[in-house]
């Protein structure tokens, strides 16, 4: 589309759009808004698809770009050509609503989390709106920590072909992502000072992470030297990037494990290392969470760790009772 605004400037630009009504409503909204910025010193009134697309080109470094690509080509439909300030909080609770009908909560959080963000920055950042929307998420229901007893893990492993029981082995030793230990390369191993480490581009949290390997994990790194000459894992001479596998669920089926999805392999180190006492703060530092509320999930696994101080309190009173005692 293309129109000059009263101060003479040549607008031209994609509508995004290959509906010729919608590109037309579009350009008339653009060139009258222009106008009462010229005439009455109004203050730009800006579109959701210019604050789209300013978030898009800013946000490219961010590992969820290619899914906020998807989640904005979806909201397309319902908010092309809108002005910022026609977005309100019952507007956008009513696409949460359409939304949620076709996925669950937590998708359908996720999507109004990227509405939140860019509307937020275009209030915050760019001055583009007086203030953003209240926008509420829905409540989602709490998964319970799914993990496996010592027995069962070696019983999963002994039903695993060995390649992958390696990689399982590997995982309940060091707690890393799935990720981070497929992708795992040579370069990011040290065997002589018995430490790995994952760059910041490969993390979760885009931060680095130390890894300080024990002898289970040095044990199954040995038993890999000389197989790939990058990857660390690998199969028949290729790295192995797919681990749920039919012979992964088959495994698990064979070991009478139900429920049990790759990533609660990491949620079974960290109960492993909570009911053995290892402090919550230490865990949450050698799983690399950002937060303390993720390894809070933990807590109820170490009951003798807190037990241990709750008889602090016995030592405050019995001291206290025979001191009146005297």
């Amino acid at each position: 589309m293309s129109f000059t605004t009263p101060s003479g400037e040549r607008v031209r630009r994609s509508a995004a759009t290959e509906d010729r009504i919608q590109a037309q409503e579009l350009h008339d909204k653009l060139k009258a808004e222009s106008w009462r910025v010229a005439k009455l010193g109004e203050k730009p009134k800006r579109t959701w698809d210019e604050a789209a697309y300013k978030w898009l080109m800013e946000t490219q470094h961010k590992k969820t770009h290619h899914d906020d690509v998807a989640k904005i080509s979806w909201l397309q439909q319902f908010f092309r050509g809108k002005y910022l300030d026609e977005l309100t909080r019952d507007v956008i609770a009513r696409i949460g609503e359409l939304k949620l009908k076709e996925t669950s909560f937590a998708t359908a959080n996720r999507l109004l989390a990227l509405i939140r963000s860019i509307l937020r920055r275009a209030a915050l950042d760019w001055e583009w709106i007086d203030k953003p929307p209240v926008i509420k998420l829905y409540r989602e229901a709490k998964r319970r920590v799914r993990y496996l007893n010592p027995v069962q893990a070696n019983l999963l492993m002994q039903e695993l072909p060995e390649h992958l029981a390696d990689i399982v082995k590997f995982s309940l030793a060091t707690g890393l992502r799935r990720s981070n230990v497929t992708k795992l390369e040579w370069s990011q191993v040290d065997l002589q000072r018995n430490v790995a480490w994952i760059h910041g581009d490969q993390a979760k949290a885009g931060k680095p992470i130390h890894v300080t390997l024990n002898a289970t994990a040095i044990a199954v790194l040995t038993k890999q030297l000389g197989k790939h000459p990058k990857s660390v894992f690998s199969y028949q001479g290729k790295p192995i990037t797919q681990v749920n596998t039919k012979a992964w669920y088959k495994a698990l089926k064979r070991a009478g494990i139900e429920d049990f999805r790759w990533h609660d392999l990491r949620h079974t180190w960290a109960s492993w290392l909570a009911q053995n006492g290892v402090p919550l703060n230490v865990i949450q530092e050698m799983g690399a969470w950002e937060s303390a509320e993720m390894v809070r999930r933990y807590a109820h696994l170490a009951p003798e760790q807190f037990s241990q101080h709750a008889r602090v309190v016995d030592d405050v009173l019995n001291s206290t009772n025979l001191a009146q005692s005297k």
